[in-house]
């Protein structure tokens, strides 16, 4: 089987990849973890600083969302291989908008099933709530598993 999980760091993502790693999956089991993380100058408007110029802040921001995206995905790779030895883990960091990339990463590694999270930490999470997971799981041509923080949990 293979599976691509797309997590982004969010308490969402996490539930996803504890709830995945609970599974006893097929030693020939194949996941592959990614991380899709936005430009932040698009991902957070009016974050170009007064007077518009933006000298090294532009490639500041994109390393720095680089860096925690390919944390997030090594801690994820980690926690997945430690609770399955047999599954193989593959990791990768993407950068581009998540509703179209995810769909995109699935379709190259000829995932049979999509796991997400219900809720992110996109820039308009208050207004579009599980918006990714909701096209996710219109879009893609496989299975999609979208995993939700359990109901204790939620009331935090």
């Amino acid at each position: 089987m293979k599976i691509l999980l797309a997590i982004d760091g969010s308490k969402y993502s996490d539930t996803a990849v504890e709830e995945l790693s609970r599974i006893p999956f097929p030693s020939n089991t194949e996941v592959r973890i990614i991380s899709v993380f936005e430009n932040p100058i698009l991902a957070a408007p009016g974050a170009v600083p007064m007077g518009g110029t933006l000298g090294n802040y532009y490639e500041e921001a994109v390393s720095n969302a680089e860096k925690r995206a390919e944390d997030i995905v090594q801690n994820a790779g980690q926690v997945l291989q430690k609770k399955n030895a047999g599954v193989s883990v593959t990791t990768a960091v993407v950068n581009g908008l998540p509703k179209i990339t995810i769909l995109d990463e699935a379709k190259k590694f000829g995932a049979e099933l999509i796991v997400v999270g219900s809720h992110g930490h996109g820039a308009f999470t208050r207004f579009l709530l599980g918006s990714v997971s909701q096209s996710i799981s219109v879009h893609a041509d496989c299975s999609v598993w979208i995993v939700r923080k359990p109901p204790s949990e939620n009331k935090k």
